[in-house]
């Protein structure tokens, strides 16, 4: 993936804890994706983003979740267990788990006075066997010029 691939503009969710379908992520675009407040958020795995200079560091930002399975679900995933190959019901859940972390970081990076998080990463555990933990962290940061709102 080249250095313009990279980068993800993010939004936090407009007001509705939970909703993942209000989540945005727009990978591989310039014009990025705002919030409700139309605040501009870039998040990228890399340290620098091409066309903009880090004008201040503000520190580590994160977002936490720790989500869990219903009983429904962890019968059905183990009953998939069974024949092998990816089981859907835990792909659903860290993936949305993963989106609500970066919404979360979004957030606090806003609330920070950021306008991108740089070396974006996740890592996740596992907590008492049913419950799933998604970190995803970076460094908030103030770019020139701000990303177009």
């Amino acid at each position: 993936m080249q250095a313009d691939d990279e980068a993800t503009r993010c939004c936090a969710p407009s007001g509705h804890q939970g909703r993942q379908e209000e989540a945005v992520a727009l990978r591989s675009r310039q014009d990025g994706a705002t919030d409700s407040r139309g605040r501009t958020m870039i998040v990228t795995t890399t340290e620098n983003i091409p066309g903009h200079s880090v004008v201040r560091t503000l520190g580590q930002v994160f977002g936490v979740v720790v989500r869990s399975r219903g009983i429904g679900g962890n019968i059905s995933a183990s009953l998939r267990s069974i024949v092998g190959g990816e089981i859907p019901e835990y792909t659903r859940l860290v993936e949305d788990a993963r989106r609500h972390a970066i919404d979360r970081m979004v957030a606090n990076a806003h609330a920070m006075g950021a306008n991108a998080i740089v070396m974006m990463r996740f890592d996740s555990g596992e907590i008492a066997q049913a419950m799933n933990e998604v970190v995803a962290y970076g460094t908030a940061v103030v770019l020139d010029p701000a990303p177009l709102d």
